[in-house]
């Protein structure tokens, strides 16, 4: 049963029974939400402060360790050019006194030093430049996108044999990339002749690898030449050849897999320094290597080759 409340009037000197508002209801409600809240806060505040969690502790560790490493990376960061500098250096004088030529920039297609100089050109020079530019652009795109549909159409045909797409050395950078197909300086003559190949200057024991899937179909081991020499069949028509190696470890007639092992880099025959000498002919004909590296590596790499493979006028053979 539920209990009245009862209040005396002494006023009325009379007792009349009791009833709450809304008013006294709402401000009771607020005064409760509001000592809720502030107390809420207060625990947060006190957690927050003075009480760290295990994740909380580690991360407070992890910064004094990060705070005690910063000290040193500014003196490790200046050592680390200077030696790059004096590295730099050398490796000019190297290319200067045995090649007659500068030392390779080993990001060669990625300066924007040529954009400096933008800030003395006119607005409207600028403007028609970029207008020019965005044209000759689109139409370019179209070209790329009925290439692209090309290669489609190839890849869909009947009989379609892919051609080796891979580098036959692995983690070759850009400087690494020599001289390939076409005149090129002799390093022994010290004169322009007909270069076949491209050259990969990759230290000597280096693993070479399969490029595609194929059969062996020579091996010559020689000292003079083109020296330790083998070449591979591939399906459509492709055949690969790689000079100057140390060791073979196939012979003729066996098959190899993409990727599987078949020789060690070498310098055997006429060979200037260490370095595959690296060959890809289709029915006879002289292909230029670059155009078979897009199955391993990416297009800011390919360029870097491009760029390298065009450049380098000294070959290694």
């Amino acid at each position: 049963m539920k209990m009245k409340t009862y209040i005396f009037d002494s006023a009325a000197v009379s007792v009349r029974k009791f009833t709450r508002s809304a008013w006294t209801v709402l401000s009771t409600v607020l005064r409760l939400v509001l000592v809720s809240l502030a107390l809420f806060i207060a625990l947060y505040l006190v957690f927050s402060l003075f009480i760290s969690t295990d994740t909380e502790k580690n991360l407070r560790r992890e910064n004094k360790l990060y705070e005690k490493a910063f000290a040193d990376i500014p003196a490790r960061q200046k050592l680390l050019s200077e030696s790059i500098d004096i590295l730099k250096w050398k490796d000019g004088r190297i290319y200067e006194e045995v090649f007659h030529t500068n030392a390779p920039d080993p990001d060669p297609v990625g300066s924007l030093d040529f954009l400096f100089g933008a800030d003395t050109i006119p607005d409207g020079k600028i403007v028609t430049y970029t207008t020019r530019k965005a044209d000759a652009l689109l139409q370019t795109a179209l070209k790329v996108d009925e290439a692209f549909e090309k290669i489609y159409r190839t890849l869909a045909s009947e009989g379609f044999a892919m051609p080796p797409m891979s580098l036959p050395v692995k983690d070759v950078s850009s400087p690494q990339i020599g001289a390939s197909i076409g005149s090129r300086l002799n390093p022994y003559y010290k004169t322009e002749v007909s270069h076949h190949g491209l050259d990969v200057i990759v230290p000597q024991g280096s693993s070479v690898y399969a490029p595609a899937e194929g059969t062996v179909e020579r091996v010559v081991r020689s000292s003079k030449g083109d020296g330790n020499t083998l070449e591979i069949r591939h399906t459509g028509g492709y055949v690969t050849r790689y000079l100057h190696l140390a060791e073979i470890f196939v012979s003729a007639g066996q098959k190899v897999r993409r990727g599987g092992r078949i020789a060690t880099v070498g310098m055997s025959g006429n060979a200037y320094a260490p370095h595959l000498h690296y060959e890809v002919l289709r029915d006879s004909r002289l292909c230029d290597p670059v155009n078979y590296l897009f199955g391993s590596v990416s297009p800011s790499e390919y360029a870097n080759y491009l760029y390298m493979s065009i450049n380098t006028r000294q070959s290694m053979d």
